[in-house]
């Protein structure tokens, strides 16, 4: 299937809203990939699919992980709209007929990241979070300019950013996005 086939079966599947947030990730997803040498087709595909589950509701989204032996966490449960990534990967390989482990990972990844990401894993996290659709957040500006310096170093501002909200609101926190930090703020060192 090509990209513009994808792109119109995506535009039927998501409200407006998360279309134009949609595009604005592909398009920052691609150009990352061109800044830091990676493949920007794969990475602008990834950016198109990311959320290609979003608007599945939450029911949908546990009978979908059942159906096909997708395995649910313990605080996936608790936060079912965490599970669009992976069933958004399953889409992405049995509608889209996407096959590339990285570009499934990276959908499956793009909410919580995980320890040792890939390089399109990182950069489809990065443009989630700072395509120039998405309402203000902190450091912003900071995370934008940080991001096509180094992927590592945005992702970090990134989950503080994350980390720092979800404990501001008492949220759940998924232990792998714990893990993430650890490893990148180490990394860091």
């Amino acid at each position: 299937m090509d990209i513009e086939s994808i792109k119109n079966k995506i535009k039927l599947v998501v409200n407006e809203k998360r279309y134009i947030h949609t595009l604005g990730v592909a398009d920052v997803a691609y150009d990352l990939a061109l800044i830091h040498g990676y493949n920007v087709e794969k990475a602008y595909l990834a950016g198109i699919l990311h959320d290609c589950a979003k608007n599945v509701s939450n029911e949908e989204l546990v009978d979908i992980c059942i159906k096909n032996n997708i395995a649910i966490s313990g605080i996936e449960i608790k936060n079912i709209q965490l599970l669009h990534g992976k069933v958004g990967a399953h889409f992405a390989k049995t509608i889209y007929g996407v096959d590339d482990k990285d570009i499934l990972n990276s959908i499956i990844y793009h909410t919580t990241g995980r320890p040792d990401m890939s390089m399109l894993e990182k950069i489809l996290i990065v443009a989630d979070y700072i395509e120039p659709n998405r309402k203000p957040l902190p450091r912003i500006n900071v995370i934008r300019e940080a991001a096509f310096e180094s992927l590592d170093k945005a992702l970090l501002l990134i989950i503080e950013n994350v980390l720092t909200y979800l404990n501001e609101t008492n949220a759940l926190i998924d232990t792998i996005t714990i893990l993430t930090y650890n490893f990148y703020k180490e990394k860091e060192k």
